[in-house]
């Protein structure tokens, strides 16, 4: 008689390390470059006053980037799990530390990020193909309040489907979000090179550069920065105290166009020889993805004059420059590039986001299930989570009303009531909050190294302590600059924050509760 056959232990299902130095770089790189590098220009342009402190402008956060990535990099090689920036923070301080940033990341950076970013994708496939709009409503809006409204517009719709599109294909493996996101962002760094190209080698406008370059340092269309504290000044750029504070607050646009680098942590369970791969791929594709910035802005400035910068329609600067190059096809190609760019930057965004909530699930502080993998070895169920919470995130929308005198924006051509986005103001209230864990991951490295002496560092931060400590100083003083002068929309970044202390206390309690086994 036959002895019955010992039945094989089930084997955990393990993330794959199917992304390479390579595949990390482009992570970087592409989750970096979006739309931001095509707009927010025109906006610096009107704080700063000037060529120069423009490309300062754009330098600091270069600066800063580089110098946040390079400390990352120790983080990255002692801790290459799953989670990235979530496991420093928690580390380094405590569970509810890591949790509170999950919990905003979840809320709002990412989700609002991806939000924004694919309802960019729909503007400007709206350039291409008109039916796609703003206004042409499949829902119209539903006003809840004075201040708030419920819609679904064509703009809306296709946001949506870009965000579900992304998501089912990043449900079906590493593989295949890897493919996507590698030739998205060689497709959208050959088209930077290619605007680098055109503006500073072949086509430079020589009235555009001596105005630009013979009066480099002038203030001229100088924007008032007024604070929200009534006992704060307010001032301009063509003062000393003033242009500190206006290159501050201008840190808001460079600063936005230039996050999200550090996604590719959160994807180091998947990362081959991630102790070596990680710190590489984020010095790697940040300097790439600052130094065409830099260029970018020197392209705009050998195009276009400095007036034409500030004051470009839309703020969409990339699209003057184009204009002036190719005509009335400048706008069709640089919807174009920015379509390419967007769907790039969402893949990026879309892939890496889920594996944060995976390590917050895994340590009993999220929904359960997206601390499972699905048979294609990525976290699907927060993959679907994080595109659920996206897309309601599209469909609120605020209502737009007159600074002065508080009455309704209406269109001045057909009478409609004008409508802005909800992710729009969320994104302003969380870019403090998230200058503020930058400055707590990296003063972790000052931490670990006291609490952790002994730990085996494979990399070590460049420049420690005093490069680290340059960044932790500079940004605490732009932060509280902005807490000053932006007061309206930093208070609020502190309060989402602040919002998953009782979250946290209630999960805890919840996963003490469950029985072990």
């Amino acid at each position: 008689m036959s002895q019955p056959q010992p039945t094989a232990a089930p084997t955990e299902n393990k993330f794959v390390q199917g992304l390479g130095l390579l595949d990390s770089t482009m992570i970087v790189a592409g989750s970096m470059i979006g739309s931001g590098i095509f707009i927010v220009s025109a906006d610096i342009a009107r704080q700063v006053g000037s060529p120069g402190w423009l490309l300062v402008v754009w330098l600091v956060t270069g600066i800063l980037t580089v110098v946040a990535a390079l400390s990352y990099g120790e983080l990255a090689a002692m801790f290459p799990r799953a989670g990235g920036q979530y496991v420093y923070l928690r580390e380094a301080y405590s569970p509810l530390c890591g949790f509170l940033y999950g919990w905003t990341l979840f809320l709002v950076i990412q989700t609002g990020t991806i939000a924004a970013v694919a309802v960019a994708f729909a503007r400007f496939l709206g350039v291409l193909i008109p039916a796609i709009s703003p206004t042409a409503w499949i829902i119209p809006p539903l006003n809840l309040s004075s201040g708030y409204a419920i819609s679904l517009s064509t703009q809306q719709g296709v946001a949506i489907l870009v965000v579900v599109l992304l998501t089912i294909i990043n449900t079906r493996g590493l593989a295949l979000g890897k493919i996507i996101q590698n030739v998205f962002t060689s497709a959208k760094t050959l088209a930077l090179v290619a605007l680098i190209a055109v503006g500073i080698l072949f086509m430079r406008s020589p009235e555009a550069v001596h105005a630009n370059f013979g009066e480099f340092w002038t203030p001229r269309g100088v924007a008032e920065i007024r604070p929200d504290f009534s006992f704060m000044p307010m001032v301009t750029a063509a003062g000393g105290l003033g242009l500190l504070i206006a290159i501050c607050v201008a840190q808001v646009g460079s600063l936005f166009s230039s996050v999200a680098w550090e996604c590719v942590t959160f994807t180091a369970g998947e990362i081959k020889e991630p102790k070596r791969n990680i710190p590489l791929s984020l010095l790697a594709g940040t300097s790439l993805v600052i130094s065409l910035y830099l260029l970018v802005n020197l392209a705009y400035l050998c195009l276009l004059p400095f007036a034409q910068i500030q004051h470009a329609p839309e703020d969409r600067v990339a699209t003057a420059v184009i204009n002036t190059v190719f005509g009335g096809s400048g706008a069709a190609i640089m919807a174009a590039a920015i379509l390419v760019s967007t769907f790039g930057c969402n893949n990026g965004l879309i892939l890496t986001g889920a594996r944060v909530y995976y390590a917050m699930a895994k340590d009993g502080l999220f929904f359960k299930a997206t601390g499972r993998l699905n048979p294609s070895h990525v976290p699907a169920v927060g993959l679907i989570l994080q595109c659920v919470w996206t897309a309601l995130l599209v469909l609120p929308r605020t209502r737009l009303h007159d600074p002065v005198t508080g009455a309704l924006k209406t269109d001045p051509v057909t009478g409609a009531e004008q409508y802005g986005n909800l992710y729009g103001n969320l994104l302003d209230y969380v870019v403090f909050a998230v200058l503020i864990f930058y400055v707590l991951t990296i003063a972790g490295v000052f931490v670990l190294r006291r609490k952790q002496p002994d730990a085996v560092r494979p990399y070590r931060a460049w420049g420690y302590p005093v490069v680290p400590a340059l960044y932790i100083l500079v940004a605490t003083v732009i932060s509280l600059v902005l807490l000053l002068y932006r007061t309206q929309t930093t208070w609020p970044g502190l309060l989402i924050v602040l919002s998953g202390v009782p979250v946290y206390f209630l999960w805890k309690r919840k996963s003490a509760s469950v029985p072990a086994g």
